[in-house]
């Protein structure tokens, strides 16, 4: 008989270990990796569209826009992936990392290494014709800071206490005190939506709700009276008000996503043969206002499968903060619903006249490098807490 040659150890299989990262691929939430798929292949036929004749009419090569949306993408779902595999319970020891590279990106911004696009200096140039911008990793930075300072109470106390409260809001007041210098003020909402739900959800007390809500609108208030809001933010919000003030001026983006979005109809005028996108009427069209080709190209249809689309998500992204094994996990999640359920409703509310006009990007749809990084490190984080729920191995 011939003995049985042993494999050599570099190369012998564990069953156990395939047995666990199977069980692992299987606990992951499909549901919501398979809404977000579909949502970035819809986002990038809407990015072709919005851009291809555009750069024709230019003389450049017209699938430019789309293949680099398709890189960030890829990019996106490595990042993702990365996240989902880390345990993000071991975040904490690195949130002030985070939180510290963060407002270095911030602060980076406004000095001479920043730079200025559609009226925001929130960019820096990285060449290569790619840029950075430092707010959107400053939300995932905000969403693990607020958890780890809410998501441990002290002896004796039921929710956060008012030495937690405090410091969880002034640190968030930094990075979006360097925002509003740039000044972004869609990303400032942004940080406000995350920072009420995740109070909320960690058993802050009614009367903090109460006051941050009140020091909130009394702080708008001010901005507003004081004039210490820019020329075109100020537009924005009349155009809001009456976007037939200006047609031709502050009015003339939300006006014309209406004509766009209003043109299609209950099923639009076809994939790629919207008018006014051929024509370039609606500016920004495949970032900001990509809701604007769905409506007109998609109809009602289309629009609507976009809303169920991220309501799946935001659904599931709730359900895995009800489940969570800790109430770290549950702030990390509750954090990434609030930061993508507002920037959605804002995005989709400024095209349809319901809401300002801010400049965010539609989740997981708008063309973008640094937005889609964030959106999809959010969904890491979801997908690491919900893989999580049951077990602390």
């Amino acid at each position: 008989m011939t003995a049985a040659r042993s494999a050599p150890l570099g190369t012998r299989r564990d069953p156990a270990l395939w047995r666990r990262r199977a069980s692992a691929l299987r606990r992951l939430d499909w549901t919501m990796f398979l809404s977000v798929a579909a949502l970035s292949v819809l986002g990038a036929l809407l990015v072709r569209s919005a851009t291809h004749r555009l750069l024709l009419d230019q003389g450049r090569d017209p699938n430019s826009f789309l293949d680099r949306h398709l890189l960030n993408l890829v990019i996106g779902v490595g990042l993702c992936a990365l996240f989902t595999v880390l345990d993000y319970r071991l975040l904490r020891a690195y949130v002030p990392i985070l939180y510290g590279l963060a407002c270095l990106g911030l602060l980076a911004v406004i000095t001479p290494l920043g730079s200025t696009v559609n009226g925001s200096h929130s960019w820096i140039i990285i060449g290569g014709g790619f840029q950075v911008q430092p707010s959107e990793f400053a939300k995932v930075g905000l969403v693990v800071l607020l958890a780890m300072i809410l998501g441990e109470p002290r002896d004796g106390e039921v929710g956060p206490g008012r030495r937690d409260i405090l410091m969880a809001l002034a640190l968030a007041g930094v990075p979006a005190a360097l925002i509003m210098l740039q000044p972004d003020l869609g990303t400032t909402l942004v940080f406000a939506a995350v920072v009420l739900g995740m109070l909320a959800v960690s058993g802050a007390r009614k009367r903090w709700m109460a006051g941050l809500v009140g020091i909130g609108l009394a702080g708008g208030f001010g901005v507003w009276f004081f004039g210490l809001l820019k020329a075109y933010q100020i537009a924005r919000f009349t155009a809001f008000l009456d976007p037939s003030a200006d047609p031709a001026g502050a009015g003339y983006n939300a006006q014309q996503a209406r004509i766009a979005v209003g043109s299609g109809g209950v099923t639009g005028r076809g994939l790629f043969h919207g008018q006014q996108t051929l024509g370039h009427f609606v500016p920004e069209q495949q970032t900001d206002f990509i809701f604007t080709v769905a409506g007109e190209e998609l109809g009602f249809l289309g629009g609507a499968l976009i809303v169920a689309l991220l309501g799946v998500i935001l659904w599931r992204g709730l359900r895995t903060a009800s489940q969570a094994a800790d109430l770290f996990g549950t702030l990390v999640a509750t954090g990434v619903v609030c930061w993508l359920a507002f920037q959605a409703f804002e995005n989709i509310g400024m095209t349809l006249g319901i809401m300002p006009i801010t400049g965010l990007p539609l989740p997981f749809v708008s063309y973008g490098g640094s937005a889609t990084f964030a959106n999809f490190i959010a969904l890491g984080l979801l997908q690491a807490v919900h893989l999580r729920r049951r077990t602390f191995d």
